[in-house]
């Protein structure tokens, strides 16, 4: 049986949301790590320089070391009072400048950062100019040699729909056990590139997404866009499953997650 004191700690305990934009460059990824810098690190470690509560923020999912954000979102339960946009001004006070808090807000108790997640959007930049500006090269894959882009256009198209992406995801050694094996199969809602001034811009929406699963697919682009491959070769390396079906990861710098939709 609960003792009142417990009864208490549970009627105060909040559910807080954060969205969080950072410049991954930095750091190892999200995901916490022993003798490594991390978001879910940094952003735990303001947190109980606020609060003084040991918490472990929840976020929608693991960026990779490099990989930046634009509306990352995690999620913690709190029981101190200070309300949540002094939350914000108090965070952005303590976090290294490369992470800001852009918002927060109180949630029901069963969201989620993750599970609640029903979709996200990324956004990969490659710059195609002869001279990339040492203040844009952290943000983007500088890529200046001759490239097929609408052939680069034309199998964008083709990962839509619902698939079986194994040939695009690296090993997880975290994910799934033999009881409870996991499934590879994402639908793709949104998937293009686009021309933006001197940047060739791939953006992909989904119901989630694999490690490494867009840069990989970035890199198989490539490959079609230096004619190594033809644009109907997608189909067979996505009924390959096979990781070495499809090309090489392309470099963090370039991959944002834009936005997590719940």
């Amino acid at each position: 049986m609960a003792t009142p004191a417990e009864d208490s700690k549970t009627k105060f305990m909040r559910n807080l949301r954060l969205v969080l934009t950072y410049d991954g460059t930095d750091f190892s990824g999200w995901q916490v790590q022993p003798n490594a810098p991390t978001i879910q690190g940094m952003l735990a470690s303001a947190i109980g320089r606020i609060t003084g509560e040991k918490v472990l923020p929840q976020g929608s999912g693991r960026t990779d070391a490099g990989v930046h954000a634009l509306g990352q979102v995690a999620s913690f339960g709190l029981e101190s009072s200070i309300p949540a946009e002094n939350l914000v001004i108090a965070l952005n006070d303590v976090l290294a400048t490369s992470i800001r808090v852009l918002e927060a807000a109180e949630v029901s108790a069963d969201f989620h950062a993750r599970k609640s997640a029903r979709g996200k959007t990324y956004r990969y930049r490659m710059y195609r100019g002869d001279i990339c500006s040492p203040f844009l090269a952290r943000y983007v894959w500088h890529y200046p040699y001759p490239l097929n882009e609408d052939a680069m256009r034309a199998a964008a198209g083709l990962v839509i729909g619902e698939h079986d992406f194994t040939s695009f995801a690296a090993v997880d050694p975290e994910r799934g056990t033999e009881m409870e094996p996991v499934s590879n199969v994402r639908r793709i809602s949104q998937s293009s590139w686009q021309r933006e001034g001197d940047e060739f811009v791939y953006t992909v929406r989904g119901t989630g997404f694999l490690h490494h699963m867009v840069r990989n697919l970035v890199g198989t682009f490539l490959l079609v866009g230096k004619n190594t491959l033809k644009r109907d070769d997608f189909t067979r390396i996505l009924e390959a499953r096979a990781r070495s079906a499809a090309g090489a990861t392309a470099p963090a710098s370039g991959l944002f997650l834009v936005n997590v939709e719940y």
